[in-house]
């Protein structure tokens, strides 16, 4: 774990430097002073929605698991998640498995399936909105960014992969996991256990998703999800006034949105260095903005985001956290047990 998240510090650090480079800091942050509060409120806003709409999309992904799942101990779990990944990148995902499992008496290992399966259904909508950016601009992007096809051909991959994985658990889990045991056991006893596990516990998360209403509303909130995120990239642009400098439209924020998920992707804290390096990025080599308001874009939203998950992490768990459990502890024995 040391190693890990040494190696997302030194992740962060390069990106930040790449981003920050050869830019005078003391003027983004006089930018930033004077940013619109108004637009800063809106942005605030619609960047919280955003996080309760993913907690009522969870909702419908576990509803025939629980249909009276709690939407405070749904929301509440996941802005820990977000918090604890503003630290150590990905241990989120663990945490608020274990906290929802926790809060709703439910299978923790069966809650980190159901996580899981959300990162899928994320990287769906994210290869879509992609392709959907293809065609908001007259600007070529795999000029602009060339390994943007080939990230798309790498989530195609995924995808696919994915279903494949996902078809196999759910039609045949018993005797997919017998042939691990069977095969990966003249290997290692202990190794083919750990593989049976995983392989449950997805089969237990995936199996969550099920009945057409179900499917409906998970797609329906998906789609949500995205708008919301666009228009607070939109939003961001307004909180600085760029539409002083350059015409400003929801279009460039769907692009903006689209390119710069891509660095929550990369494992560093709180996506801290890769989404300052997308974000300005994209400003600068598709839509012409200075580098230095491009930074400053990049820094507010990333500040605010962050600000908000710590705070509301710090805040939801004591509301939401009935039991005194070291929580630290927890998190290290379900890591163990994965």
């Amino acid at each position: 774990m040391i190693i890990n998240y040494g190696l997302s510090i030194i992740l962060a650090v390069v990106f930040l430097y790449i981003a920050f480079y050869d830019v005078d800091f003391s003027e983004v942050l006089n930018i930033v002073s004077h940013a619109n509060l108004l637009w800063v409120f809106i942005f605030i806003v619609v960047t919280m929605l955003g996080h309760y709409f993913r907690a009522v999309r969870w909702k419908y992904i576990l509803n025939s698991v629980k249909p009276d799942t709690s939407m405070k101990n749904l929301f509440g779990s996941l802005m820990v998640g977000y918090g604890v990944n503003c630290v150590t990148p990905k241990l989120g995902e663990v945490t608020r498995a274990v906290l929802i499992g926790k809060w709703e008496g439910l299978s923790r290992s069966s809650m980190f399936g159901t996580v899981i399966l959300e990162r899928i259904i994320d990287i769906i909508s994210m290869g879509g909105s992609i392709i959907v950016a293809l065609f908001l601009t007259s600007v070529s992007l795999s000029e602009k960014f060339p390994w943007l096809i080939s990230s798309l051909y790498i989530m195609g991959a995924v995808i696919v992969l994915s279903i494949v994985i996902l078809s196999l658990i759910l039609r045949s889990k018993e005797k997919f996991s017998e042939i691990i045991i069977k095969f990966v056991g003249k290997i290692s006893h202990k190794l083919a256990e750990r593989m049976a596990y995983i392989f449950t516990m997805l089969a237990e998360g995936f199996a969550s998703l099920k009945g057409t209403k179900n499917y409906f509303w998970t797609l329906f909130w998906t789609v949500a999800i995205i708008f919301l995120y666009a228009f607070g990239s939109y939003a961001g642009m307004l909180m600085l006034d760029m539409q002083n400098f350059l015409p400003v439209t929801f279009g460039m924020g769907w692009i903006i949105m689209s390119i710069s998920a891509i660095g929550v992707i990369i494992p560093t804290p709180g996506s801290t260095g890769s989404y300052h390096t997308l974000a300005k990025s994209t400003l600068v080599l598709i839509f012409g903005f200075s580098e230095t308001i491009s930074v400053a874009y990049a820094f507010l939203t990333h500040i605010i985001g962050y600000i908000l998950f710590i705070i509301t992490a710090l805040v939801m768990f004591f509301i939401v956290n009935k039991q005194k459990e070291n929580l630290l502890e927890v998190v290290e024995t379900e890591i163990r047990e994965v």
